[in-house]
């Protein structure tokens, strides 16, 4: 093959990767959501557990602002069960001992 079409495609490759860093500039530049995540940011919202309840519907313990929201999803209409619940703490990683449990 000629050079020029090993130069024409290292170009069109650039050009492809410098769009989308173009458009994850954007993404972040005008902050659009939740779609990109920013390293640092505290996150006010997380899914705590998912616990399946038949095969269509499931329960989702979600955590917002040091509040815990119980709610079951998946069935004709979305339902919270209770709301408010304070947020447990943390469970703190268990220590290892470096053994293999002998």
């Amino acid at each position: 093959m000629e050079a020029t079409v090993y130069l024409r495609f290292v170009a069109s490759l650039v050009l492809v990767l410098g769009l989308m860093a173009g458009v994850l500039w954007a993404l972040r530049r005008f902050g659009f959501g939740g779609m990109v995540a920013r390293p640092g940011l505290r996150r006010r919202l997380a899914v705590v557990e998912t616990m399946a309840v038949d095969s269509r519907r499931r329960l989702v313990l979600v955590r917002r602002d040091g509040m815990e929201h119980l709610i079951l999803i998946g069935g004709p209409h979305d339902l919270v069960v209770e709301r408010g619940i304070a947020a447990s703490p943390e469970p703190a990683p268990a220590a290892d001992t470096g053994r293999d449990g002998a």
